[in-house]
């Protein structure tokens, strides 16, 4: 009589060898065990499902119905709990560290700092999430959080990593062109700056008969926009500090920076591997 009870992962592994490996004795192989031992299973899963699953042809072994239809389940199963054990043993590499932060502080200034690490690490394999809700650092995928507040998570040691500031910078060629003219300019800036009661003052401040050239509800959007040159933009000087660095961009006079909040790093207190202490000491070090 069939039982709902799941029958032993084992005997599902040595029906689902035999199924696929065609008999008995290549399933033994597959599985490093004795031929005798795989048909104790199969007849095992016989007994608790009460019907046979394998009817013999010569010298191997044929599907019934219901073992074509246990094979479909069976299968599936195994390849996913295989594929899952795959990904657990990829995240367990030593060289491989998992980072979390924002995407804008990702792109604008992470990336930059992983690339100069990876010329004395070059084994060092990151893997950089901008998933903010995977924020739980643990001992499998989440090695370290970059954030713009503390997480407050229990074992972890958490720091200031800097403090940010919104700044205005525009390219070097739109510095020159806005200097030779009697004109104010365009200026662009992030949507929500522009709604915001304390940010908001600050522009309409600084930027009194400029036009708006255009508002983005993403700081890599904004980003991106002035180093095409749109306007002069005032965003996080975390994100424009590679394209600062390497004279893309150029901070505007005159517009005073405005404190935009500090980014956290977090990480646990017993890290799983020293490659995490050496990736954390050295983005300490590339602070601004």
């Amino acid at each position: 009589m069939f039982t709902s009870a799941i029958p032993s992962l084992r005997w599902l592994q040595g029906f689902e060898a035999v199924a696929r490996l065609g008999n008995v004795t290549r399933a033994a192989e597959a599985l490093f065990i004795s031929q005798s031992a795989v048909s104790h299973q199969i007849a095992q899963l016989e007994a608790h499902l009460g019907q046979p699953l394998f009817r013999r042809v010569g010298r191997g072994m044929e599907l019934t119905m219901a073992g074509e239809f246990l094979l479909d389940t069976v299968g599936k199963a195994l390849d996913h709990i295989r594929s899952g054990l795959g990904r657990l043993d990829t995240y367990l590499d030593a060289q491989l560290l998992t980072i979390v932060c924002p995407a804008d502080i990702a792109q604008g200034w992470l990336q930059a700092r992983l690339h100069s690490l990876q010329a004395q690490l070059p084994n060092l394999c990151p893997v950089v999430s901008v998933d903010e809700t995977a924020r739980y650092v643990d001992q499998v995928d989440v090695d370290v959080v970059i954030s713009r507040s503390p997480l407050q998570q229990a074992g972890l040691t958490e720091r200031v990593l800097f403090d940010d500031a919104l700044v205005a910078v525009c390219t070097p060629a739109l510095a020159a062109a806005l200097a030779q003219s009697p004109q104010p300019g365009g200026f662009i800036c992030l949507e929500g700056d522009a709604m915001s009661a304390t940010v908001g003052p600050h522009l309409r401040q600084h930027f009194a008969g400029w036009s708006r050239r255009g508002m983005f509800d993403d700081a890599r959007l904004l980003l991106d926009a002035a180093l095409r040159g749109l306007g002069v933009a005032v965003l996080s000087r975390a994100v424009a500090s590679e394209a600062l660095a390497q004279g893309r961009l150029q901070c505007w006079p005159g517009f005073a920076p405005l404190p935009n909040g500090s980014l956290w790093l977090a990480q646990a207190q017993e890290p799983r591997s020293a490659l995490i202490e050496q990736v954390v000491a050295h983005l300490l070090s590339e602070t601004p």
